[in-house]
């Protein structure tokens, strides 16, 4: 289980002083710890692999917005820091699809449903995110979607 890798990927970093792994791998410990608290029922709680891995993609997309925030801001050490976390962190995730693998998922979704237009977006996300969990950002599923509705209604 991740919470095994993430243990020895901890005490890897140590031996080898290698700051940025060891504070991401103490940040991924601690979400998943807490996590595991808040599921907890009894006294006791073990997360499913697919609840940790929504642990690890919130983490990915928590850097994400903490990279754009930062360059938006004119902070470019930070924005550096929270790059160099999420270069770690997306190698606790399953391999990311491309852009044209997801765009061939969502067509496929979006003629299954009979979508037409912006308005059956609805239609074609939420399976859309089921299939693609944990290989795709949502964010780039979304523009998929909205691009290949919009070829549709025109």
């Amino acid at each position: 289980m991740l919470k095994e890798t993430l243990q020895e990927d901890l005490k890897a970093a140590m031996r080898a002083r290698d700051d940025v792994r060891l504070r991401t791998v103490r940040a991924l410990r601690a979400a998943i710890m807490e996590k595991e608290i808040s599921e907890r029922k009894d006294g006791v709680a073990e997360l499913t692999a697919e609840q940790e891995l929504g642990v690890v993609q919130k983490q990915a997309k928590q850097r994400r917005d903490s990279i754009e925030q930062f360059e938006s801001a004119g902070r470019k050490d930070l924005a550096d820091r929270e790059r160099e976390e999420l270069v770690l962190i997306e190698t606790y995730l399953p391999k990311q699809l491309g852009d044209d693998e997801i765009r061939s998922v969502v067509q496929e979704l979006v003629e299954q449903s009979g979508a037409t237009s912006m308005r059956d977006i609805g239609k074609v996300m939420g399976p859309a995110m089921q299939q693609l969990k944990g290989r795709a950002d949502g964010r780039r599923v979304q523009e998929a979607v909205k691009a290949i509705l919009s070829e549709n209604a025109a």
